[in-house]
């Protein structure tokens, strides 16, 4: 009697024949991308470094596109956002030491947000291992424990035959949710080797799904069927996990308002009769929210800025679908079910009971009257404006990239990004610079379609190397730079918190000259006229710049008491 576990595969005749006379002239570097390509990836960011040579020497044998930045952590902010649009884990290459920690701030954005990064790193000699002090170049103790912290999963390799699954379990790693950064580090010596392993065709990487426990989904299904005032809040999970469509039927089976995380932009139609937008920096949306006697949360660890600085404190029942453990009820007790956002809300809309709440449309448009009311009792009339410019010159459908800065923050609550997946920006750890190097790794993922970053003049400085990376690829991303010379936000809150800005002002350059000297195209604007400006950029092939000198002010906060 045959077992089901007792079945092996048996190669063919053709593959046997390719694993007895593997091609010559291959290394350790040629088996990290053999197994890229065998897992399905298509195209890979990085940079090389000397202990890296034999992962770049095998990318000439391989089949898979290389797309060089000028910095690791721009590589990295590129890696993240090609994972965001794609769903698939997005190939790093990196150096040792140096090469590998300018990377950090990068993955820290890539774990917070839950973007799917393969970091593949060399590492000294084998012999240097270990923590022993042997003196070679970019030499650390202990390279990985720089990562621990910040990455899903660490992987060391030793032999050029761990290389395979040790690939693969992090792909597997990668792109089990929640998604997130993973990282591998191989040494020197093993990548340059010659090697005579056979050729690596498809490992099984295959995640696994997070499936919510049935018995959680029928109690939550029955708690949100009873309730008289039902509302929900939809993270960055739901964006994910391409679960939108499930969010929508779910809502207008019950009938139940819709907020989105800034994370979670997209989630839900903007302009949908259910939708409150995404004014979570709004006492008036805290009110309402915490006036709901059950609430959904759909992928969200309600953290700070979804949470309205902490200051959110629901009456009613919560129920929390959240595929990271470590948010699950991190912040309120709650009904937590451990489970991935599209597979929890497809149980809840096989088990919930269909309720109407003829009065939900009306609750939805007096909050957001009110909210309307708020902002436009502070004169902000330059904001609003340029925001609308935006979003009138951004065709439907073409993804934007948003940099820490005050326009970005302002997209955070009043965009409207027409569509799931299309919004993205650097709140999940908060770092700079990311908005234009993450445009590029979404123009490399579809250049098929323009793609837009918005950066203040701070961030811009951080990542303008990687105009020579757009004129090189001739991606076509277009780049809005708001110049108030300086970084406006610190210099708000400062002047807010001690009367004076201090270290808040930049010298910085001619954006346009600067641009036009790598080649790209470059503009200055002005509010009056950047919608047509920023629509000419983004309609033209290849790079752009569109610099606005404008200062720009934040609407007033509601955390520090009600407005």
């Amino acid at each position: 009697m045959t077992h089901d576990h007792d079945l092996v595969l048996r190669p063919t005749d053709q593959q046997t024949a390719a694993a007895l006379n593997p091609p010559p002239g291959r290394n350790g570097g040629d088996l990290v991308v053999e197994t890229l390509a065998g897992l399905g990836a298509t195209t890979v960011f990085g940079l090389p470094g000397q202990h890296a040579l034999g992962m770049f020497d095998a990318l000439r044998r391989s089949s898979l596109r290389y797309v060089g930045l000028r910095v690791e952590n721009n590589a990295g902010f590129a890696a993240d956002a090609y994972g965001r649009i794609t769903g698939e884990a997005a190939p790093l290459l990196l150096s040792t030491g140096p090469g590998a920690l300018t990377s950090l701030a990068a993955l820290q954005e890539a774990a917070a947000a839950s973007a799917p990064v393969l970091a593949i790193s060399s590492q000294i000699p084998t012999a240097g291992l270990g923590g022993g002090r042997h003196g070679y170049l970019h030499e650390l103790p202990d390279q990985a424990a720089s990562f621990r912290g910040v990455v899903k999963s660490v992987h060391t390799v030793r032999t050029q035959s761990q290389i395979p699954s040790a690939i693969a379990a992090a792909w597997k790693s990668a792109l089990t949710a929640p998604h997130g950064p993973v990282w591998v580090e191989i040494p020197q010596d093993v990548l340059l080797a010659p090697t005579a392993l056979p050729v690596v065709t498809a490992p099984d990487a295959t995640p696994e799904d997070v499936v919510p426990r049935p018995e959680l989904t029928a109690v939550a299904a029955d708690l949100l069927s009873r309730a008289a005032r039902p509302a929900i809040i939809a993270g960055g999970g739901v964006v994910r996990s391409d679960a939108s469509g499930k969010l929508l039927q779910l809502a207008e089976k019950l009938d139940a308002p819709v907020v989105t995380t800034f994370g979670g932009k997209g989630a839900f139609p903007w302009e949908h009769p259910l939708s409150l937008q995404s004014w979570l920096e709004d006492r008036h949306t805290t009110d309402f929210l915490e006036d709901a006697d059950v609430l959904l949360v759909v992928g969200s660890g309600l953290g700070e800025l979804s949470s309205n600085y902490h200051t959110f404190k629901p009456r009613g029942r919560v129920v929390q679908i959240e595929a990271d453990l470590g948010k699950l009820e991190s912040n309120h007790p709650a009904l937590g079910i451990h489970a991935d956002a599209r597979l929890a809300l497809q149980a809840l809309l096989e088990t919930v009971e269909e309720r109407t709440d003829e009065s939900a449309p009306g609750r939805v448009r007096e909050l957001l009257s009110r909210v309307g009311e708020r902002i436009a009792s502070q004169e902000l009339t330059l904001e609003q404006d340029v925001l609308a410019s935006v979003r009138r010159a951004l065709p439907p459908g073409a993804p934007s990239f948003w940099d820490m800065t005050i326009l970005a923050y302002w997209a955070w609550s009043a965009f409207d990004p027409r569509g799931a997946n299309t919004m993205h920006s650097a709140q999940g750890a908060g770092g700079l610079g990311y908005g234009f190097p993450a445009a590029l790794g979404a123009a490399a993922a579809d250049p098929t379609r323009p793609v837009l970053a918005v950066s203040g003049d701070g961030g811009a400085l951080y990542s303008i190397a990687e105009l020579a990376t757009a004129k090189q690829y001739d991606l076509p991303v277009t780049w809005l730079i708001v110049d108030d010379g300086g970084y406006g936000i610190l210099r708000e809150y400062m002047t807010d918190a001690f009367g004076q800005a201090t270290a808040t002002e930049l010298t910085r350059p001619d954006y346009v000259a600067l641009a036009e000297s790598f080649g790209v195209p470059g503009v200055r604007t002005t509010p009056e006229t950047l919608r047509e400006d920023l629509a000419k950029a983004l309609a033209a092939p290849g790079p752009s710049v569109v610099v606005l000198p404008a200062v720009l002010r934040m609407f007033a906060p509601t955390h520090v008491g009600t407005s």
